[in-house]
């Protein structure tokens, strides 16, 4: 594993929710981090079939066009009765046609296949959130972190706070939606806590305890 030797790096997503997220689990590192967004980079084409591959696309995109290592996330909601989707492909779900991105729509889109497949029982819409995390230098050598949290979908939506698909995900063992939850509540981790809650806490975790810590 390689660590990480500055304190200096781009937040490789054009994703408003996501960037704060991160930006609020490398603060108190003392990092300095600009996002792709801020930077005006082309968001590459996730061509990925799996969480890992796109998160590594993301990241490299970064580093190549800053010169400096470069923190990516590609995540998604993984639903067992729906046989895994919306998966990677869970912000394509809330696009719209005029190319924005809809999660409203996206929860509707979730709920009506669910009831199709006869889900409607809380013991049969289990799923997780899963996060991984790419973090890329600019000569290609890339580590990869993966996050994930059970839980269950719900309806109706909960929730005005966090993003995406938040207000219908229940984590196991809480009675709130990530939608219901403060910033602090859903993905307030810092390290020597032994826990974290959210699927990108536990991924951000573990790049903690692998690339930071000596």
């Amino acid at each position: 594993m390689r660590k990480l030797d500055t304190k200096t790096i781009v937040v490789a997503s054009h994703n408003a929710g996501k960037i704060q997220e991160i930006r609020d689990l490398i603060g108190p590192l003392g990092f300095t981090a600009k996002s792709a967004a801020d930077l005006n980079f082309i968001e590459p084409d996730e061509t990925g079939t799996t969480f890992e591959e796109n998160a590594a696309i993301k990241a490299l995109a970064s580093a190549n066009a800053s010169g400096l290592p470069a923190l990516s996330d590609d995540s998604g909601l993984v639903i067992d009765a729906l046989g895994g989707d919306p998966g990677v492909y869970t912000a394509n779900w809330a696009e719209t046609a005029d190319g924005t991105r809809d999660f409203a729509m996206a929860m509707q889109k979730v709920e009506t296949a669910l009831e199709k497949a006869g889900a409607t029982a809380p013991e049969s819409r289990t799923a997780r959130f899963v996060s991984v995390l790419c973090l890329a230098w600019p000569d290609g050598h890339t580590e990869l972190f993966r996050g994930e949290v059970e839980g269950t979908v719900v309806w109706p939506p909960r929730g005005t706070q966090g993003f995406g698909y938040d207000p219908v995900f229940q984590p196991k063992g809480y009675e709130t939606t990530f939608g219901e939850m403060s910033a602090e509540q859903k993905h307030g981790w810092k390290p020597g806590d032994e826990q974290a809650l959210s699927h990108r806490a536990r991924a951000f975790k573990i790049f903690v305890e692998t690339c930071l810590e000596a």
